[in-house]
């Protein structure tokens, strides 16, 4: 459901750059490619650190909360390879999912850019689009090769994404299915909608828009818009 707050309505109608997230916003979580991509990590934990199962899952699920991605702890502490790790844990089986043209439509609807911005690296958003029916769609994929291997929610992160871009912050609206990722767009002036798959979690202050529903989303704000200018 769009905010109600008329100032953040007009922002929406102001707005010339929309930035998506990848995995579990431009596809629905249901089709768990996160589940494929951490047993890939652990076994590559395995492998290149030389522990057992149990402490890989463990270091895995550690580096990601310490340093925002598993890959990042992983170069910091055991100077792996960053292009090993994301070849070896992005070689995933996307069989299982579907086009969807009706999400198509109302992305490639929205006035401006259209940007992807995604921890993951970029042969890995290829592909999802791809199998989405997304592909050529989206004017630039920003992936975490683009930030020096610097994820999100980290400043650095925002940085590299608008100097690659040149996006002006005002301008931007920025859709995200971690609300943790919304802390620094909405702090440079970003409208922030959070794609909340069904949590409890009360909306937070840093986050302007809260929807279980990318494609909803679109459609109400496309009705917004049909109003505004009739």
């Amino acid at each position: 459901m769009l905010a109600t707050d008329p100032c953040i309505h007009a922002r929406l109608a102001q707005a010339n750059t929309w930035i998506f997230d990848l995995d579990n916003t431009l596809y629905p979580p249901s089709d768990d490619l996160f589940g494929q991509i951490n047993r890939l990590m652990t076994a590559f934990i395995v492998q290149e650190v030389g522990v057992d199962e149990a402490e890989a899952h463990r270091l895995r699920v550690t580096y990601w909360e310490e340093y925002g991605n598993t890959l990042a702890g992983l170069a910091a502490r055991h100077d792996v390879s960053a292009a090993d790790f994301l070849r070896a844990t992005h070689q995933l089986d996307l069989s299982h999912l579907r086009q969807d043209p009706a999400l198509r439509a109302a992305i490639a609807a929205l006035p401006g850019r259209l940007l992807v911005h995604t921890n993951g690296p970029r042969a890995h958003a290829e592909a999802v689009l791809v199998a989405r029916g997304l592909d050529g769609l989206f004017h630039r994929i920003v992936a975490i090769e683009d930030s020096g291997l610097v994820p999100k929610p980290q400043s650095l992160a925002y940085d590299a994404f608008l100097d690659l871009t040149g996006a002006e912050p005002e301008q931007c609206v920025m859709i995200e299915d971690h609300a943790d990722n919304l802390c620094e767009p909405h702090r440079r002036g970003m409208v922030t909608v959070w794609l909340d798959h069904g949590s409890d979690t009360t909306k937070p202050d840093h986050v302007d828009i809260q929807t279980q529903d990318v494609h909803r989303f679109l459609e109400d704000l496309h009705n917004l818009s049909a109003r505004q200018s009739g």
